[in-house]
């Protein structure tokens, strides 16, 4: 036998809550749709936007803004059920959307929830994101994580039920819709299928040029690979089909991409 020990290595806490995460947010009715959006005219604008004014605008904070504004529109796709079978339907879109910062020298995703989003300016949205990229602080360690990680797993994870059981408490803690992106760890267009605990859930893919038939001209365009997923248990599919249409539509548009809208 060797004499060598083995080397071992502590999960850390941001990796604990994800794995618990996932576990049970699988368990939900979730239906994905997997669509694709030309938005060759909005990132040209995004482009121009900064070259004429110097107004910088990211693409995940135009995402988050159409998101916010089309649920605002159309604010059954974030209707929740308590434990009693109530819906609980809000107002506000508290969006929590995935944003890659460097924590311990290593550049993963951290939730983050910008609240009432739905009332918020495109350029808001751009700096409070780019507000949390820049912070080098560990943030996990909060009383009620702290909590969480000293529980045996089977109790920890109860946490996640908080959306079937108290709606209210889920807002103030997680938001109410997500965004999240595979596109800022990568290159190249593609969808990815997450489970989420979420009535509804983008998944931002990447940015692949196509051929598209243009006025009768086949033209290179610019195609994001978007994934829309619902939980069918509280949305219907009719419902769900005219909110993608929608948000394409905003998507499509440069919604909120004029300059006095962003200031």
């Amino acid at each position: 036998m060797s004499g060598h020990a083995d080397d071992f290595e502590r999960m850390s806490p941001h990796q604990q809550y994800t794995m618990d995460y996932m576990r049970m947010a699988g368990h939900r009715s979730n239906v994905h749709g997997l669509v694709e959006i030309d938005v060759t005219e909005t990132r040209q604008r995004i482009r121009t936007l900064e070259e004429e004014t110097g107004t910088s605008v990211s693409f995940t904070a135009f995402v988050v803004y159409c998101l916010a504004t089309t649920v605002d529109e159309q604010p059954h796709v974030q209707r929740y059920r308590d434990w009693r079978g109530r819906i609980h339907e809000f107002e506000d879109v508290d969006v929590n959307v995935l944003i890659e910062r460097e924590l311990d020298g290593e550049r993963i995703g951290v939730p983050h929830v910008i609240r009432q989003a739905n009332q918020r300016t495109l350029q808001s949205i751009h700096d409070e994101i780019r507000r949390v990229q820049s912070d080098t602080a560990d943030h996990t360690d909060t009383r009620l994580a702290s909590l969480a990680r000293r529980l045996p797993g089977v109790l920890r994870r109860q946490i996640w039920h908080l959306p079937q059981w108290f709606p209210s408490r889920w807002k103030h803690l997680a938001g109410t819709v997500a965004v999240t992106s595979i596109g800022m760890f990568g290159t190249g267009n593609g969808w990815a299928i997450s489970p989420t605990n979420y009535t509804l859930q983008l998944t931002v893919g990447g940015i692949g040029t196509k051929p598209r038939l243009i006025d009768g001209e086949l033209r290179s365009r610019e195609v994001l690979s978007l994934t829309v997923t619902f939980d069918h248990d509280v949305v219907d599919g009719a419902p769900a089909t005219r909110f993608v249409q929608r948000l394409n539509e905003h998507l499509e548009a440069g919604h909120g991409l004029d300059f006095e809208s962003t200031t």
